[in-house]
């Protein structure tokens, strides 16, 4: 065999294994994070030079008409639809009628994915508060998104439900036990990687949830000392944090995990977004 050969079969099979071993990631930010005075066309054209893959927008939304012309004529993809009512009308409400409000607004959101041709509908389903317990938020969340399931199952969008501080589904267990509970394919979570260092390490979740983690939310965490504002541990850079990027990427390599990792960071102009995605793009490289 003639050396020239043997090396482009060497070099062929050392590309074909750094393929296998990396992650697939289709990387995407949300649309609050473009920080630019520019027309949403303009915001849509921007992210895709910069080479992302896509973007996630809030819905309900008034840019419903844009968002849409702009997905279009940038061709860059909105793969997600955030629910923009899950703080303000919870589906964990004592009260029935905000209860019922919130559902109009998830079940807007669901439509408005399939207007888009996003594939889910990010949702935090309720929040532990004070006068709302955490037995409350599972069996009043549950009963709502269960109204919801055949709009999702009908248009074909995945419910994903978004790991947070709102003390409620802060461990795999609780999260997948929930999943399980609400019995739809549709169901999953969006794992919010940077959000549960504060409770559990992320490497912990993939192990759990399996292929129930069927988007990543992105962002970093600090730990801090006892008695600090915790919040300040978002300020972080993506990378600069406690969330330990390597066993992240192992679990999720693990579980087989292929697909969208969006960011939600602080965000900014031209220059801040580009070093978002690089930074995504390193710490995925592992």
């Amino acid at each position: 065999m003639k050396k020239s050969l043997l090396v482009f079969l060497c070099t062929l099979l050392s590309f074909s294994l750094f393929s296998e071993d990396k992650l697939q990631i289709k990387f995407a930010l949300k649309y609050g994070m473009i920080k630019t005075k520019a027309s949403v066309l303009d915001k849509f054209k921007l992210v895709k030079e910069l080479g992302y893959d896509g973007i996630e927008v809030n819905g309900p939304s008034n840019n419903r008409e844009a968002f849409k012309a702009a997905s279009e004529a940038s061709g860059l993809p909105i793969h997600g639809v955030v629910c923009s009512t899950h703080w303000k009308l919870q589906l964990s409400d004592p009260d029935e009628s905000i209860r019922a409000k919130g559902l109009e607004g998830f079940k807007q959101a669901i439509r408005d994915a399939k207007f888009y041709g996003a594939s889910s509908v990010l949702l935090v389903p309720a929040k532990v508060r004070k006068g709302v317990t955490f037995e409350e938020c599972w069996e009043r969340s549950i009963i709502e998104i269960k109204k919801a399931l055949p709009l999702a199952k009908e248009l074909g969008i995945n419910i994903l439900l978004e790991n947070v501080w709102n003390d409620f589904l802060t461990t795999p267990e609780d999260t997948l036990k929930y999943i399980n509970e609400l019995n739809s394919d549709l169901v999953g979570s969006y794992f919010d990687i940077g959000n549960t260092v504060r409770y559990n390490p992320p490497a912990s979740w993939p192990p759990v949830l399996g292929n129930k983690i069927m988007k990543l939310d992105v962002k970093p965490y600090v730990k801090q000392p006892k008695g600090q504002n915790l919040y300040k541990g978002f300020q972080a850079k993506i990378g600069q944090d406690d969330n330990d990027w390597p066993a992240v990427c192992k679990a999720l390599k693990a579980i087989n995990y292929s697909g969208w990792a969006t960011a939600e960071v602080g965000g900014g102009d031209k220059e801040r977004l580009a070093e978002i995605l690089a930074n995504m793009q390193k710490v995925f490289s592992h």
